[in-house]
């Protein structure tokens, strides 16, 4: 710890003291300290001791960390990244763009083989770069980001183009960001999704996964797949593994907090060929040529760790990480994520 830190409250964090029957919450970054507890009493104790021990300033209730913002409304809470989006805007010159509805054009294939211009690579990287860390509030912007990152070595006039138009949709949703209601069950859910041989330059597919702990977003990634599969059931398969893998992280820390899920964590999936082959050891014949380190999912199940159940691609929230979609299913869907404007209910 420096010789100066900064104290400030939030409702959520990793590391847990338990003091009686009350737990106290406490985030450590470098010098920041965040903590949290279901008891105020516990909360001044803890906060007392620490500034008898160390030189700290107490900020108060959360408002800004790490460049995230966070809004309290009506007992809602919302993360954003506002200022941050602005400076970014400001950073490339978008400041006065036209704004648009969506992060990335429908039906859009770049490639690697694209005829187009080079572009200044330095300033590519600084775009990309600065795009990732504003998808930590903003899952509707990963699966854009993640597409144009995949040209850092060698980008051309077109991926540039790719990576203004996301600065132009954040334009017009400078103010959103992850909301989470009061209320709800706390039950952790999980959402699987592949967009089947997406890359036109390699064939590999795009995975995608969603959780949601109660009513809000809380685990996300966009990801292009490292082999080749040669279904869109193998595909689908690998997803899965890979939601499994984060399902049981997940769980590692809701158990820390004291908040273990009673049962298996639900995983959603639209291909119920995936669902059957992840279930009946019996497909062992058809699936025996992916990597073992994918089967991880038939042990996850058989262990009652997670139950995957169907789900219509239309309800299949993590379809926003994988591939480019019309304006009326990608408001739809990013609705169901939770991001909303910071300043509504």
């Amino acid at each position: 710890m420096g010789s100066r830190s900064v104290l400030m409250n939030i409702p959520y964090s990793r590391k847990y003291q338990k003091m009686k029957d009350e737990r106290i919450i406490i985030c450590l970054y470098v010098d920041d300290l965040i903590i949290a507890s279901d008891s105020m009493s516990s909360l001044k104790s803890f906060k007392d001791l620490m500034k008898r021990e160390f030189e700290m300033t107490d900020m108060g209730t959360l408002h800004y960390f790490l460049g995230m913002e966070v809004t309290f409304n009506n007992g809602n809470i919302t993360l954003s990244q506002n200022q941050y989006a602005k400076a970014l805007l400001d950073k490339f010159n978008m400041t006065n763009c036209t704004a648009l509805s969506t992060p990335m054009e429908y039906g859009l294939r770049l490639s690697k083989q694209d005829m187009d211009d080079e572009v200044d690579s330095n300033l590519y990287r600084r775009l990309v770069g600065s795009l990732m860390y504003l998808t930590n509030t903003r899952p509707d912007l990963m699966f854009a980001v993640n597409k144009i990152s995949q040209f850092m070595e060698q980008p051309k006039r077109s991926h540039w183009e790719a990576g203004k138009r996301i600065l132009r949709y954040v334009k017009g949703t400078l103010n959103q960001g992850l909301v989470y209601s009061k209320g709800g069950k706390g039950t952790l859910t999980g959402f699987s999704d592949n967009d089947y041989a997406g890359n036109i330059d390699d064939s590999k597919s795009t995975s995608g996964y969603v959780f949601q702990l109660g009513t809000g977003t809380v685990a996300w990634q966009s990801k292009k797949q490292k082999v080749v599969a040669l279904s869109s059931t193998e595909a689908e398969y690998i997803a899965l593994s890979m939601a499994g893998c984060q399902a049981l992280w997940l769980q590692g820390i809701l158990e820390e907090l004291q908040e273990g899920a009673k049962g298996p964590i639900v995983i959603h999936c639209d291909n119920k060929s995936t669902i059957s082959r992840a279930k009946d050891p019996g497909f062992h014949g058809k699936s025996k040529h992916i990597r073992i380190k994918y089967h991880f999912i038939r042990d996850l199940i058989k262990n009652n760790d997670v139950e995957v159940r169907f789900c219509p691609t239309g309800s299949q929230i993590a379809d926003i990480l994988t591939k480019a979609l019309q304006l009326k299913v990608f408001n739809h869907l990013k609705n169901q994520l939770q991001i909303w404007d910071a300043h509504t209910e």
